[in-house]
């Protein structure tokens, strides 16, 4: 005889959620660690009834956040921080509060991160259309305001009878557990369906274990691979966050250890060895170490290790310049593994790795020559000791410190082992250059979508993974404005973390951008209108920082000096709440250039001399880019 219990689908939903588990090499954990959610009419009365009758029996927390948006970046960063071994599911309601969503989605999609995306919908069965904040679409009546979610989810369901759950939810958690195919997962649950209910199988509610897979490698792929390693005289690896998040950095130490192959770093790879390791070339690509980048000039061989190899770390594909130079990609994504018509290993890296090892030992590599490992080092050494320079304080007049040294202040007094939590502008190409990193989760930047306002949520979803870990988010003054109302949920949580708030009167990192492709100074700095002018010109508009953060309940520190900002760090590592230390800096001192080139197009016809020899020179560093490699 089957059982059943009749279930509304917001408590089918709710009950499922929470005997959802993964298991990775003999460890099980919850799946899904709680609820955020801001509720409407779309929701309260559905899914909030479920949450609210039998999240706390199942075990599940719930959260109120202030902005859907900031919601989903916390979950998304509390599951990189966690290696996607947990996630957080996200609800709104109808119209806006759903759409609000959608950059967080784009941002974990485009990370592979894994986050449940929970947006109310309008009635199922359209008697009241139409209902408020619904879009009518002339032609195609079954079209929402939440369709806007396909394309930037990894799975997408809309649920219009309650049973379609026993089938829609068992395929959301495959993708969102699976490390090739995760990301946003986006379930769309009309306003009227999450409060009809059905007789469901009482088996759909056991507790369920996703098994998350290591691919192993494919035997003859590692031959080949290993034939190819013997052969390079120059390799190098560019590891990216998929060896992170397959907890492969033991076993990459001990490869590179062996055979003396450099290590070079991208965005979500940074950290995977500690900064001072022999073989850490440092980092790779457009914001990357002068030692990385000339590996990367010469090299023979190139290893992509976890990594998607985005503009950024190819330097626009000008990066490798070596006319004979050959790849091989291990990839737990086939299309990441198969990047630069690599030889494509689809594997996880920490099953790669130690037989990629196997199969050199048995062919007789005993590593690279020692001529090379020498220049590794040399041009390791000329690069610390460029970034010591650059992180040292040459001054101490109120108002005028770089933002290098700040940053530098700042990693001196949390040390190697907590968590830098940065996104978008120019501070994350400044962090992968002078950031110290002595842990694999000491650095976190979401740099895949570059998203401004990611920072703050991104620091509480980092403390929620791992409580006992320091915990620093660093964010321009131009982000903090986008999106500071996380810091109320911090108080009201209790969740005590620092925000560095780095204050240089607007969007620096475009202005200096601007002037790189030709383009005048306009529109990027915080200014006021002095006139009739296309874009305000006139004095920085002052904002207190400090009162403002104050208001919303945090500690706050004013620090114009680094005296004070030494000062101001150690109250706030010694504080017992949130505490956001204001770092005014000069907006003038930027970092150097370092020879690297990012794909920035330059106007082709303009009337200014100084547009047309930018072009020039844009045309000049773009025909050194290798597309045969796309």
């Amino acid at each position: 005889m089957n059982r059943t219990v009749r279930l509304t689908t917001g408590q089918a939903l709710t009950r499922f959620l929470a005997r959802q588990f993964v298991e990775r090499d003999g460890r099980q954990s919850r799946f899904i660690e709680g609820i955020w959610g801001i509720f409407g009419h779309g929701n309260v009365a559905g899914f909030g009834q479920g949450i609210a009758e039998l999240a706390q029996e199942e075990g599940l927390p719930f959260y109120r956040p202030q902005n859907e948006q900031g919601m989903v970046h916390l979950a998304a960063a509390f599951a990189k921080h966690r290696n996607r071994l947990a996630t957080f599911a996200c609800t709104t309601s109808i119209g806006p509060g759903a759409t609000n969503m959608i950059t967080g989605a784009a941002a974990a999609t485009v990370n592979r991160i894994p986050v449940l995306l929970l947006p109310s919908d309008y009635f199922a069965n359209r008697i009241p259309d139409p209902v408020l904040q619904q879009l009518e679409h002339p032609l195609e009546h079954d079209v929402s305001a939440s369709d806007a979610f396909r394309p930037v989810s990894k799975f997408f369901d809309r649920i219009s009878r309650p049973e379609q759950l026993m089938a829609s939810l068992p395929e959301a958690f495959r993708v969102l557990t699976d490390p090739a195919e995760t990301g946003a997962v986006t379930i769309s649950l009309p306003e009227d369906v999450q409060t009809e209910a059905f007789d469901f199988p009482i088996e759909f509610f056991e507790r369920r274990v996703w098994h998350v897979r290591r691919p192993v490698p494919e035997p003859e792929l590692i031959r080949k691979a290993a034939e190819m390693l013997a052969a390079a005289s120059k390799p190098i690896i560019v590891s990216g966050g998929g060896t992170i998040y397959s907890e492969a950095t033991n076993e990459l130490k001990a490869f590179v250890e062996e055979f003396g192959i450099p290590v070079t770093e991208t965005q979500a790879g940074k950290g995977v060895l500690s900064w001072n390791h022999p073989v850490n070339a440092g980092p790779i690509g457009s914001n990357g170490a002068t030692s990385a980048n000339h590996l990367a000039r010469e090299a023979d061989l190139v290893i992509s290790l976890g990594t998607r190899l985005s503009d950024f770390t190819t330097a626009s594909k000008s990066a490798f310049q070596n006319p004979s130079v050959r790849f091989i990609g291990i990839n737990v994504l086939p299309m990441d593994a198969n990047k630069l018509a690599a030889l494509p290993i689809v594997a996880d890296a920490r099953r790669a790795l130690p037989a990629l090892g196997q199969a050199l030992r048995e062919a007789g590599y005993t590593g690279t020559a020692q001529e090379y490992r020498s220049l590794v080092r040399e041009l390791k050494e000329e690069w610390d000791t460029k970034i010591t320079d650059l992180r040292t304080v040459k001054g101490d007049t109120p108002g005028k410190l770089s933002e290098l040294a700040a940053i530098g202040l700042v990693n001196e007094s949390f040390g190697g082992k907590a968590t830098v939590v940065c996104a978008a502008g120019g501070m994350p190409g400044e962090l992968l250059r002078l950031w110290r990193p002595e842990d694999p989760k000491a650095y976190h930047l979401e740099y895949g979508y570059s998203c401004m306002g990611y920072e703050i949520p991104g620091g509480l979803g980092v403390k929620l993974a791992e409580p006992d870990r320091e915990v620093v988010v660093m964010v321009g003054d131009g982000s903090y404005l986008m999106m500071n109302s996380e810091i109320v949920t911090a108080v009201a949580e209790g969740i005590r973390i620092t925000i560095v708030l780095i204050d240089n009167h607007g969007f620096q990192c475009i202005l200096g951008l601007q002037r790189a492709v030709g383009v005048s100074d306009f529109a990027n700095e915080l200014r006021f209108r002095s006139g009739k002018e296309g874009a305000p010109t006139g004095a920085y508009v002052p904002v207190d920082f400090q009162k403002h953060a104050e208001a919303m309940g945090a500690r706050a520190i004013y620090a114009d000096t680094s005296s004070k900002v030494k000062a101001a760090l150690e109250e706030a590592r010694k504080s017992d709440r949130i505490t956001v230390v204001v770092i005014p800096v000069d907006p003038e001192s930027r970092m150097p250039g370092f020879g690297t080139w990012w794909d920035v197009p330059v106007a082709e016809v303009s009337a200014t001399e100084k547009t047309k020899n930018t072009r020039q020179q844009y045309e000049e560093a773009a025909g050194k880019q290798r597309p045969v490699f796309a």
